[in-house]
């Protein structure tokens, strides 16, 4: 009898072939998970097969998703995420639990031969972001941070303006921030749920012990020290203080000192540049005054001798002079809250070994500037820091805060 190939295996009605395909499994999957997530499988060239998650109706949900994509039942939900990276046939993962997983999980999928996108913040720790970094050259996995904004457009135009020399000698960056706010109390206690339900001792994972309570499985662990990295300052800061950087090309460095008010902190560089992280009341905060007009969240703002450049989410740019606009030939808008163009640069990275938009280098040193800054509002003091060393300078109450101890057995 005659051989019939499928279409879908020669790469054709649409598809990639097999050897072009990008074989990609989820760790941890909520509401933002969910997003990059489907930025991903969007792409013809990526199979999604695998979904770890401790609670089971998210790794159901997942399942059930990726199922009625592909029309089939194939997508296997595990509880345990190294039944996930022991399976050969992955190629990456995507990590999108809490904070307090992003490292030890990344470290633990690259170890397992996959690359990894992983959501932001990369780490709660200096220590953590460069642990991380180091095992991702190490390993040469390819890594991308989900600080997407590096691949939206009016962010891009933004930073272009500030490399140009259009808008002057650069003097002053601001990058907004949530208000920082931190908190060491427990919710109260209350009855664990079977493990299959939710996994209580997996979700805590290298945190320390504490009670369940169901909030913190729902997205009400933001805040708590113990799961939250940086006083909140990353959530945010983690994209607006990566864009200054840029702008600074200050990727392989950070700010030499760090001082807080009660309505920022503000930095320092070694080519006199000020870093101002500014600290935003709520998710629409830059209507506040000391940004010029509504932006959407995350804004940041670049001045120079010779004009300024605002922008936001919403797309909109806003400069001075207005005649600034007139360098900008082709925009299409796109808002910095989708990942998509920053997927597809990870899987075209995935597939040239190329460095990633946000590759591991350049989130250890954009999250370490916010790591010291977030040390220097709970500390309520002024901090310098040596960017060669990665350390405070003559603090050791800071340098002690570089670091967390992790509950056993969970480590690297």
């Amino acid at each position: 009898m005659p051989w019939f190939v499928p279409a879908r295996a020669l790469g054709m009605a649409g598809t990639a072939a097999p050897s072009e395909r990008i074989v990609l499994g989820a760790i941890g999957i909520g509401p933002r998970g969910r997003h990059d997530l489907e930025c991903l499988i969007a792409e013809k060239d990526v199979q999604f097969v695998a979904i770890c998650d401790v609670q089971r109706s998210r790794r159901q949900a997942v399942k059930d998703m990726a199922d009625a994509k592909y029309g089939n039942r194939d997508c296997t939900p595990y509880r345990d995420m190294f039944d996930l990276l022991a399976r050969p046939d992955i190629d990456a993962v995507l990590i999108a639990t809490g904070d307090h997983w992003h490292t030890l999980g990344s470290i633990l999928a690259a170890k397992a031969g996959k690359d990894v996108y992983s959501e932001k913040p990369c780490g709660l720790t200096i220590g953590q972001c460069q642990a991380l970094d180091d095992t991702m050259r190490r390993y040469s996995r390819v890594f991308q941070a989900g600080t997407q904004r590096r691949n939206v457009p009016n962010f891009q135009f933004a930073i272009y303006l500030a490399q140009s020399g259009k808008l002057g000698k650069i003097h002053t960056m601001h990058a907004s921030s949530y208000r920082p706010q931190v908190r060491f109390d427990w919710l109260p206690a209350e009855p664990q749920p079977d493990p299959d339900e939710c996994d209580w001792e997996r979700w805590l994972g290298p945190s320390p012990w504490r009670p369940y309570n169901r909030q913190y499985v729902s997205g009400g662990w933001r805040g708590h020290y113990d799961f939250d990295s940086g006083a909140t300052i990353l959530d945010w800061a983690a994209h607006t203080v990566d864009l200054c950087q840029w702008a600074n090309r200050a990727d392989d460095t950070t700010p030499l000192e760090f001082e807080p008010t009660p309505a920022n902190i503000t930095a320092r560089y070694a080519n006199g540049v000020k870093l101002v992280i500014d600290f935003l009341d709520d998710a629409f905060g830059n209507r506040d005054p000391q940004y010029r007009t509504f932006t959407g969240t995350c804004p940041v703002r670049f001045e120079g001798d010779e004009g300024w450049i605002e922008t936001g989410d919403s797309g909109e740019i806003v400069t001075h002079p207005e005649s600034l606009k007139s360098v900008l030939k082709q925009f299409t808008r796109m808002a910095g809250t989708d990942a998509a163009a920053h997927t597809r640069n990870f899987l075209d990275c995935v597939k040239t070994r190329s460095l990633t938009a946000c590759n591991s280098r350049v989130m250890r040193y954009s999250h370490i500037a916010c790591h010291a800054a977030a040390t220097a509002w709970m500390l309520n003091r002024k901090l310098a820091f040596d960017p060669v060393k990665e350390e405070f300078v003559s603090d050791e109450q800071a340098n002690r805060m570089r670091n967390r101890a992790m509950r056993e057995p969970w480590h690297s």
